[in-house]
Order: C-alpha cells, then structure tokens, then sequence
C-alpha cells in the first residue's frame, strides 16, 4: 500500500511538471503561406494573431476570415499534439486517467 501511494505521489509531481511546461509552452499555427500566423500556450488558450497586410483585401473578407480560423486549428492542433506528447509518458497512456482536463 506503502508503495503504491509513492507511486501516486510521483505520478502528481509528474503531471504538475507537465502541466507548468504546457502552460510556458508557445505554439504558432501558420494559414496561407504565412499571411495569418496564430499563437496559443500549451493548453491551447489563443495568445496572438499576427495579419500580414497583403491578406488584407476589404473586397473579400471572408478569406481573411478563413485563414485566421485556419492558423488558430493549426496552433490548437500542436497545442493538443504537445499534451499528449508530455502527459502520455506521466499517464501512461491510461486515456488520462479518466480526469478532467487530461
């Protein structure tokens, strides 16, 4: 019994680790070509949009549209890439344990 809470003891380290390099993490996501470039930390939480002015055209603004929701997936999709990459290890890919935010 001993054994098992340090087990559980140093799996909670683990997770904490993960879970303070996930948030100083940055990730960028890129749509077209680099026009629109979208940043999120490691939870995926949106922390910037950068628009080059040439995906600026005021006649057709819903492509601008598009590739800001682009590069924000893209972002989000490394963002999710990078949580499973830092806590598959500590959960050992127990599905998260079945915990929320996991």
């Amino acid at each position: 019994m001993q054994q098992m809470l340090k087990q559980a003891q140093k799996m909670q380290q683990q997770i904490a680790k993960a879970q303070a390099e996930l948030a100083d993490a940055e990730l960028t996501g890129t749509a077209g070509g680099g026009l629109v470039t979208a940043t999120v930390d490691g939870t995926g939480e949106l922390k910037a949009i950068k628009i080059d002015p040439k995906a600026v055209d005021p006649d057709d603004m819903e492509t601008l549209e598009d590739l800001v929701v682009a590069a924000v997936r893209n972002a989000a999709d490394a963002a999710r890439e990078l949580t499973e990459k830092k806590m598959g290890p500590v959960t050992g890919g127990m599905g998260g344990l079945g915990l929320p935010g996991f």
